[in-house]
């Protein structure tokens, strides 16, 4: 009887059907403990930094006379609906005089499509935002505030209505990242409220061989977000961690340097999974929405999934894709050739373009190994993003009994977060 793997998908799940003559195992994140209550572990945060003074002891010396809060778009599940609310609460509690239209919540995207108001209220409905002022970030046509260039010659721009503020504040997640290392800390403001040109020169640091997930020290990527973040004065990071089942198991307040710091190493307990060696085929889920809300995030799991592989092993990712491809200027460039290494090699004439990009880091992937994916987009469409469209069950059927001797398969239920090293013998 084949083994029957059940794995997330979009907002359901997918059951994938395995031979039994493979030889199976689940790469899985470690267990860890949720908190009981959001609420009171924000208040515990912030009355216990991870350094500098507690929240109220810093609002009260400070009186700033205007507040701004960066958050993460719809593309990142941290919990904003259960995180505003006691963190406004605290916020109005120490400062009394302040009015909440003094307040704005920034949503930052980044390089996404600026959320329209009915997806913002969506996210932030009226009855949690207390009378604060919501924005969408857009980083081609909001006016930007302009803090120099960081060491690495990074163009640091941040959105005008977060950088003139008098106390700003970053929340979000620590996650790992492929190229930044972790999520987290400063980058809430600096990426996901920064201008075009910022995202895209920091970005273009990710060729460097230490741009790489789990690595903080040393990779250029992460260190000039940690100081684009020191430029441009963030007051304060709320950042949580979360488990593959969205539920918070930490939430760290202070300094984002600090905060990032004392996150990424409970991230790198629950996601960093060490291995003997690598497997001939993977199987791997995003870890459904909205982790695989479109192809343009869902690469970060092929990549990820991808370092468990044997050298022109198979992997077959599950990526629902319910927004598509999830960025044109992506779609637009990768459609231009017939062949991964063709992406590869243009990329490396032309240099870093944002969107393009995503090609570059796909490419890598597809020309060292054998990629199938399962979605909800059109084959056509995938084709020409240079990815073949496959059944779950029967292409992991396919490539099983290829093998005369049962291949070991790894299962990666949580492709977009869970990162692998080898264990030391």
């Amino acid at each position: 009887m084949p083994l029957d793997i059940e794995l997330k998908y979009g907002g359901s799940y997918k059951t994938i059907h395995i031979p039994n003559k493979a030889d199976v195992t689940v790469l899985e994140p470690s267990a860890m403990p949720s908190v009981a209550s959001i609420a009171e572990a924000i208040k515990i945060a912030l009355a216990s930094p991870v350094a500098g003074p507690p929240f109220d002891v810093h609002l009260r010396r400070l009186k700033p006379s205007s507040v701004a809060i960066a958050v993460p778009d719809e593309t990142r599940p941290t919990p904003l609906k259960q995180i505003l609310p006691p963190l406004l609460e605290a916020l109005f509690a120490n400062l009394p005089d302040l009015a909440p239209d003094a307040v704005t919540i920034l949503i930052g995207g980044g390089l996404h499509p600026p959320l329209d108001p009915a997806a913002a209220e969506l996210l932030i409905p009226a009855e949690i935002s207390r009378g604060c002022r919501v924005f969408a970030h857009d980083a081609i046509h909001s006016e930007l505030v302009d803090f120099g260039r960081t060491s690495r010659g990074t163009p640091l721009r941040v959105n005008a209505r977060f950088s003139r503020s008098d106390y700003k504040i970053v929340v979000g997640q620590i996650d790992p990242h492929q190229f930044v290392g972790f999520t987290g800390g400063a980058k809430g403001a600096v990426i996901g409220c920064g201008g075009a040109e910022t995202i895209e020169h920091n970005h273009s640091l990710m060729f460097d061989d230490n741009a790489q997930v789990g690595r903080l020290h040393g990779n250029p990527v992460r260190e000039d977000l940690n100081e684009a973040g020191l430029m441009a004065g963030i007051d304060l990071a709320l950042n949580c961690v979360l488990d593959p089942n969205k539920q918070v198991v930490q939430m760290l307040a202070g300094p984002p340097l600090e905060v990032l710091e004392s996150g990424a190493n409970t991230c790198a307990r629950l996601y960093g999974v060490a291995i003997d060696d690598k497997f001939d085929i993977v199987v791997a889920s995003c870890g459904g929405h909205p982790k695989d809300i479109c192809l343009y995030q869902a690469q970060k799991g092929l990549n990820l999934a991808s370092q468990a592989l044997k050298g022109g092993g198979h992997i077959l990712l599950l990526a629902a894709s319910p927004q598509g491809v999830g960025d044109d200027i992506y779609f637009d460039y990768v459609s231009q050739f017939t062949t991964p290494e063709e992406v590869l090699n243009d990329f490396r004439k032309i240099g870093f373009k944002m969107g393009a990009h995503k090609a570059y880091l796909f490419g890598r992937t597809l020309a060292r190994y054998n990629v199938a994916i399962s979605s909800d987009l059109d084959p056509g469409i995938l084709q020409k993003c240079h990815l073949r469209a496959a059944d779950p069950s029967e292409i992991v059927s396919e490539w099983v009994n290829a093998f005369e001797v049962g291949p070991r398969v790894g299962v990666i239920p949580n492709a977009n977060t869970t990162y692998f090293y080898t264990r030391d013998p």
